[in-house]
Parts: structure tokens; C-alpha cells; sequence
């Protein structure tokens, strides 16, 4: 059953609350975020991408960077932009982006579910990537940006979190990146109970994004309990920061492809390759998959439409059966030659927030094919992740994404 409990968060001062949140580290580039911090000091970016506040061309695998990271939160918390909470709490977050609405609870989860597999995974996860969490975990001893985790819906915690909502005030809401951002702070001791045992009913918590950080946490409370023999499973270290959604409100976007080239096909050799596996159907304008196993395609300037013939589908296997893996299976690799889209450079990825229309600036800028993905569900990934097996690379983008620096979660 999963364990997951209240703590003591250090958030923003109520009027920092649109200045000290920031996206994710890994939604951009170094360059990207010295633009977003211009004019505000107290952009979390100069935490969790704090090579912006060193010399350009710093190498952002260095201590330095490190150490300015710590450097820049320790003085956040000393100047009062950030603020501890004297009790444990459980805190809603709710973000609305255009007019659809997730509400999740922020709290701990335990490394201890994790290395059992009651926090489920989907996702393999990369050394270097891991290794530099681990060192920024590790060096300002908390944890900087929340793991997105989703379970099966349960009836009390979602009434439990509406009634909260309804009857108090919050204590923030502002909107960021045109998504509305509004927290509320649950600290009546009968809730929070109320909330944590419900979760102890719980079987299995899984991971929506967030595989890194999530992996990087675990491997730093290991190391802090190797330095302390005697830990009792108490201390902080042994948990890390989480916002947990209801499965049922949470919605997967497209994660579509771009490639290169034909690999040395005209596009009517391709077009005859793939139809041994796929109907194709040439449309008049953009097309945008409606249901499973259909795939929009963009060569040049002309769309098609394709469906997957019966006979590569395999229903039975939750790998298999997802759409991802069919494009994988029977055209990126065997016609294509992308054997591994992990690692080859003629293939790209780009989150269906940004639109079909990218998919045709690419293919005019320095890509000749694309196609458009119906979204893997909700159900997949949970099927996929029970199974103990691993979805393909770039199998799912979650909108909107969960801001850091709202909530601090510190391992001592």
C-alpha cells in the first residue's frame, strides 16, 4: 500500500508567488532560461538551471553549478521569498489551461515504494541524466521539482480535496504561461489523516513524467542512508516530493514525429513501401488522428491519412498495441532504418502542444516527413507499468506542466 505523507514545505512568500515559480529545468536550454530570468531575481531557474548565473560557457556539469544552485536557494530562504510552514501539510494544486482542470495533492512519497514497485515506472532512465539530479538533490538537499505521480481515482480523497477547496481560501493564485496556477494548504490534522490513509489503501502509485528526478531522489536517500547506519525511515531523506492526480484528470497529448529523409526512397517509393502495412489515403489538408491505430502523415506539402491493417495489430500485448509502437515496428524501422529513435539523429520529437502547424514549419525547414500521433491514454501507461514492461521513447507529453519553486521539500 502506498505510503504517502504530509511535510513541511518551504513556498513562496505570498508576494512572490508569480515571480519564484518557473517550468521544469529540462523544458529548456540554458540561453532559453537567462532569457526568462531577465528582470527577476527570484526566477527558481536560478536554482535548477543556475549555470545562468555563471560565465557563459560554463560547463553545466560542473561543481560550480552546483554550488550556486545551493548558493541561490539558501539565500531565497534567508531573505523570507521563501517561507517554511511550522507544521506538516498536504497542499492542493490546481492548474486550469484552456478550461480543462487537474487537481492534485502535494505531499511525499517514500523511496521505499519506489524500490518495491509500489510507485510504478514506464520509463528507462539515462546515467548522465540521473547523475546530474543526483549531485542537485544532493547539493542544496532538497527536492527542487515535484515527481508527477497519478493513481485510480478514489471517491474519498477527491471529496475530501473539493470540500477543502470549496470552504477555504487559497493561498495562491496567479496564472503563469497562461495556465492558472491556484494552491490551498491543508493543515487540519483530521484531513490530512483522512488523506493519508486513503492512500494506504492504495496499491500502487504510478509515475506520469518525471522518471529522472524520481530515479536521482531514491539514489540520494540511499546515499544518505549508507552515511547514516541507524536511520529509522523517519527522516526526510527517505521521501521526496510528489503532486499525485486522480487518473481521471489527466490527459496525454500527442508526442508526434519528424524525419529527415526517405532513406533514399522518392515519396512515391514510400508511399508504395508502407502501404503493404498501412492504408493510404491522400487528404486535402491537415489531418489530425481521431481514434487509435490512424496516423496523420506529412510528406513535403501533401497529408495522408493512414491506418494500421489489422494484421500488425497485436491487442494482446500493451507494448505492442500502442500506436507508437506500431509506426516503431512496421515503417520507422524496417522501411525507415530508425532502429533506435533514441539515438538516431534524422528523427525528432515534438509535443502535440505545439500543433500540426510545426509539424509543417519543420518539413519546410529542414525535415521531409512527419507524422501526427494519436495520443497513448492514461490506461496504457497504467497497463503497461502493472505489466512491469516499458513504453517506447517519447510515448507520451503531459500538458500543462508542474511548476517548480512553489514547493520545497528539504531532506534534513
Amino acid at each position: 500500500m502506498a505510503l504517502y505523507r504530509a511535510f513541511k514545505a518551504f513556498r513562496p512568500e505570498k508576494s512572490k508567488q508569480a515571480l519564484i515559480p518557473a517550468l521544469p529545468y529540462d523544458v529548456m536550454n540554458s540561453e532559453e532560461a537567462r532569457e526568462a530570468v531577465k528582470g527577476n531575481p527570484y526566477s527558481f531557474l536560478h536554482i535548477d538551471k543556475a549555470e545562468i548565473d555563471l560565465p557563459k560557457g560554463t560547463d553545466v556539469y560542473s561543481d560550480e553549478v552546483y554550488q550556486k544552485a545551493k548558493e541561490n536557494l539558501e539565500n531565497l530562504e534567508k531573505t523570507g521569498a521563501l517561507i517554511q510552514d511550522e507544521k506538516p501539510c498536504f497542499y492542493i494544486y490546481r492548474q486550469i489551461m484552456n478550461g480543462r482542470s487537474q487537481t492534485g495533492i502535494v505531499g511525499c512519497a517514500s523511496i521505499d515504494d519506489y524500490m518495491n514497485n509500489i510507485i510504478k515506472k514506464h520509463e528507462y532512465t539515462l546515467a548522465r541524466k540521473e547523475e546530474d539530479r543526483i549531485r542537485h538533490v544532493d547539493t542544496c538537499n532538497a527536492n527542487t521539482g515535484p515527481i508527477f505521480l497519478t493513481y485510480r481515482k478514489n471517491d474519498t480523497i477527491s471529496n475530501a480535496v473539493n470540500a477543502w477547496a470549496n470552504n477555504n481560501e487559497p493561498i495562491y493564485d496567479f496564472v503563469s504561461d497562461s495556465v492558472k496556477q491556484t494552491v490551498w494548504k491543508i493543515d487540519d490534522e483530521n484531513t490530512i489523516n483522512l488523506i493519508s490513509g486513503e492512500f494506504d489503501k492504495i496499491s500502487a502509485l504510478y509515475i506520469a513524467d518525471g522518471h529522472h528526478r524520481c530515479a536521482s531522489a531514491v539514489k540520494v536517500g540511499q546515499k544518505r542512508r549508507e552515511e547514516k547506519p541507524d536511520f529509522t525511515g523517519e527522516e526526510e531523506f527517505n521521501f521526496f516530493l510528489s503532486v499525485a492526480f486522480p487518473d481521471d484528470e489527466l490527459e496525454i497529448m500527442d508526442y508526434n514525429r519528424v524525419v529527415k529523409d526517405l532513406n533514399g526512397m522518392s515519396d512515391d517509393e514510400f508511399i508504395t513501401a508502407i502501404s503493404e502495412k498501412f492504408d493510404v489515403e491522400k487528404v486535402g489538408g491537415q489531418y489530425k488522428p481521431c481514434k487509435r491505430h490512424t496516423f496523420g502523415m506529412l510528406i513535403g506539402e501533401n497529408w495522408y491519412k493512414l491506418i494500421a491493417k489489422p494484421e500488425i495489430i497485436d491487442e494482446s500485448d500493451p507494448v505492442k498495441r500502442l500506436d507508437v509502437s506500431i509506426l516503431q515496428d512496421n515503417l520507422l524501422s524496417p522501411i525507415l532504418d530508425i532502429d533506435d529513435p533514441k539515438t538516431n539523429r534524422r528523427i525528432d520529437f515534438i509535443g502535440g502542444i505545439r500543433g500540426l502547424n510545426e509539424l509543417e514549419k519543420r518539413c519546410k525547414e529542414d525535415m521531409h516527413l512527419a507524422f501526427a500521433m494519436y495520443p497513448t491514454s492514461i490506461g496504457d501507461l497504467m497497463s503497461i507499468a502493472d505489466a512491469d514492461l516499458i513504453m517506447p521513447p517519447k510515448s507520451t507529453w503531459f500538458e500543462p506542466k508542474l511548476l517548480s519553486g512553489i514547493f520545497i521539500h528539504h531532506l534534513s
